[in-house]
């Protein structure tokens, strides 16, 4: 199927409801200043967790985007990194880690939170609890392992552990992090929804935590928008139309996740339709209309504070690190 004719089915095939809410953006903007620049670049990784990036391409060209790219994460870096380095625009971000890039002075800036956790972790006995993954190994996918790992790192110090020296993390060589786990050869595996419906289809199905339904975790955002602060200074009504859109699409994973599924596996997001779809249905995306997402960046800025991860208080990363004008803005028009 060429991308272009699914581009047009995708569009085509939206449901009533979300082709009213694209119509409806699209006549506000009426009332809205030009476009700045016609140009977005988004990061493009394998997963559905920023399925909202992905589903709003067509989003953004109707609005009048014209150049949206996607720009493959780089090796050693994170999606976070590459917006303070300048090489993305905005990206779906974990909310620890654009802490840290807040931190270290870098130009970027949390402009909303999009769906909380998104994470899975599958263990056998004796492991229990995140407590027991001491002296333990734990298998991280090695395409995003930084990020995964930063993750469970910081549930793991939440509860006294040392992340570095308590747990031995496993990438490989030589078979795949799953396959590690299912073939007994770490005591856990820590992944996104792509992999937990990978893992599942292996017969393991012993999850303890799952992100998304878990307290705390399960209360606040795991994944946030975030900008280059150059990009959001210069560019304010570009900068709302592209957080507008990735919200909307949020809203459509939530409501047509078989067509968003669709759209991810024809745009080269994902492989495998039957696990796109099961991911997607087990990330809660219509969260953004309900959480805060400066209460999720003051937990994890104590959190990451706690432990030496950040040096800056939670109220200077948020000040200097945030802007709330334009989801405030969208959640006043979009009626959240």
């Amino acid at each position: 199927m060429e991308i272009s004719q699914s581009r047009r089915d995708f569009l085509a095939g939206l449901s009533a409801a979300s082709a009213a809410a694209v119509l409806g953006a699209r006549h506000s903007f009426a009332d809205e200043a030009r476009l700045e620049t016609t140009t977005v670049r988004l990061l493009k990784e394998s997963g559905v967790c920023d399925a909202p990036l992905y589903v709003a391409e067509e989003l953004l060209r109707a609005d009048g985007f014209t150049d949206v790219r996607y720009v493959h994460i780089e090796a050693g870096n994170s999606d976070a990194g590459m917006v303070a380095d300048g090489k993305l625009d905005f990206s779906q971000s974990y909310a620890p880690e654009a802490l840290r890039q807040i931190d270290a002075g870098k130009p970027i800036t949390v402009l909303a939170g999009v769906h909380p956790g998104c994470h899975e972790l599958f263990a056998r006995e004796p492991v229990n609890s995140i407590r027991d993954l001491k002296g333990r190994s734990v298998a991280v996918p090695e395409e995003v392992g930084y990020a995964v790992r930063l993750i469970l790192s910081v549930m793991a110090r939440s509860i006294g552990l040392d992340p570095a020296t308590d747990i031995a993390w496993v990438t490989g060589p030589g078979a795949t992090p799953i396959d590690l786990f299912v073939d007994g050869k770490s005591d856990a595996f820590f992944g996104g929804p792509l992999e937990a419906a990978a893992v599942r289809d292996r017969g393991a199905s012993r999850v303890i935590p799952k992100t998304a339904t878990d307290l705390p975790w399960s209360q606040y955002f795991c994944c946030v928008l975030a900008g280059s602060s150059d990009y959001v200074r210069n560019y304010p009504v570009a900068t709302k139309r592209v957080l507008r859109a990735v919200l909307k699409a949020a809203d459509i994973c939530l409501s047509e996740p078989q067509r968003a599924a669709q759209r991810l596996v024809d745009g080269g997001f994902t492989e495998r339709y039957d696990y796109t779809l099961q991911g997607l249905g087990e990330v809660p995306y219509g969260k953004w209309r309900e959480y805060d997402p400066e209460d999720t960046l003051r937990f994890y800025a104590l959190r990451l504070r706690e432990v030496g991860m950040v040096k800056s208080n939670p109220n200077a990363l948020i000040a200097s690190g945030t802007d709330w004008r334009f989801l405030n803005e969208l959640k006043r028009e979009l009626k959240a």
